[in-house]
C-alpha cells in the first residue's frame, strides 16, 4: 500500500482523536477532510470510507476506557476496594446515573436514526450545528453559577443526569457536538466544568460503542484486506491522539472553560462556509 495513504490514515486518525471528545465537533472537522482525502482514493468507496470512520472512532473510545478504567470498574461493580470506599458507595456515581443520562438521546437516536442519516448529514447542517453549539457554550459560561454546586462527578443527582441527557439530544444534529452540549448542560445545572466533562466522557463510551458496533455490522461486508493497513494506522493514530487530547483537556477545562472552544467553532464554521459555499 502507498505510504502516502498510510500518512493520510494517520492524519485522519489524528483529526478524529483530537476532536472527538473536545467540544469542537469531530463531524465538523471530518467534513473538511472527507471529500478531499477519503473519497478520492480508488478503493475507498463510500461504504469502506464509512467503515474507516467507525474504526478510528473505536480507537478514540478505547482511549477513554483506559483513562477512566478505575471508574468503569466501579460502575460495573468489579472493584475490590473495601473499607472507606465501600462506606461511601452511596455517594459515588452509579451505573444507573449513566443509564438515566443516556436514555433521552438513546431513544431519540433509535427512533430517528434513518431520518438523521438521510437528511441531516450535509455541510450546511454541520455548519448550523457548529454555530448553534457555540452559542450554547457561550451561554453556559455566561449564566453558570459563580460557585459550582457539584464539584465532582460523584455528586451528580439523577435529576441532573437526566437533564444533561436531555441537552445531549442536541448532539443528534451533526456538528452540534456531544461533549459541547453535555458539558454546557452540566455547567448550566451547577456542575463544575471538570465534573461535567467527566460525566460526558463516561456517558460517551456506551453510546459511541453501541453506535459504532451497529455501523460496523452494517458495513462489515465492505471491509477488505487491501484496506487493512489503512484501518490499523487510523485506529492507532486516533487512540494515541485521543489519549493525549483527553488528558490535556481535563487538566485545563476548569481554567479555560468553554468560550475559547466556542470561538474556535465559529472560526471553523467560517472556514467551512468559504470552502464549500
Amino acid at each position: 500500500m502507498d505510504i502516502f495513504l498510510i500518512i493520510k490514515a494517520i492524519i485522519l486518525g489524528m483529526v478524529e482523536g483530537l476532536t472527538e471528545f473536545a467540544p469542537v465537533s469531530s463531524t465538523g472537522h471530518m467534513v473538511i477532510v472527507d471529500d478531499m482525502w477519503l473519497q478520492s482514493e480508488r478503493f475507498l468507496t463510500k461504504y469502506v470510507a464509512n467503515t474507516f470512520k467507525v474504526v478510528i472512532q473505536l480507537g478514540s473510545i478505547l482511549a477513554v476506557v483506559i483513562l477512566f478504567r478505575d471508574r468503569f470498574i466501579d460502575l460495573l461493580g468489579l472493584s475490590r476496594r473495601g473499607g472507606e470506599a465501600a462506606d461511601r458507595s452511596n455517594k459515588r456515581l452509579k451505573l444507573t446515573h449513566v443509564i438515566v443520562g443516556l436514555l433521552p438521546a438513546g431513544i431519540l437516536g433509535f427512533l430517528f436514526e434513518d431520518y438523521i442519516d438521510e437528511h441531516l448529514f450535509s455541510t450546511a447542517t454541520v455548519l448550523i450545528g457548529l454555530v448553534l453549539g457555540a452559542i450554547l457554550m457561550i451561554a453556559a459560561d455566561r449564566f453558570a453559577p459563580s460557585v459550582p454546586k457539584v464539584d465532582t462527578v460523584d455528586k451528580i443527582t439523577y435529576k441532573q443526569a437526566f437533564t444533561v441527557g436531555l441537552v445531549q439530544c442536541f448532539s443528534l444534529w451533526p456538528g452540534f457536538s456531544r461533549s459541547g452540549s453535555t458539558i454546557s448542560g452540566g455547567v448550566l445545572l451547577g456542575m463544575s466544568h471538570r465534573a461535567a466533562a467527566d460525566f460526558t466522557f463516561i456517558m460517551a463510551v456506551p453510546i459511541m460503542f453501541g453506535a459504532s458496533a451497529l455501523s460496523l455490522l452494517k458495513n462489515w461486508q465492505y471491509f477488505s484486506l487491501e484496506a487493512l493497513p489503512f484501518f490499523i494506522a487510523g485506529f492507532i493514530s486516533a487512540f494515541l491522539f485521543a489519549f493525549i487530547s483527553i488528558k490535556f483537556f481535563l487538566k485545563l477545562i476548569n481554567k479555560i472553560k468553554l468560550v475559547p472552544f466556542a470561538v474556535y467553532r465559529i472560526v471553523l464554521a467560517a472556514v467551512i462556509y468559504f470552502v464549500y459555499f
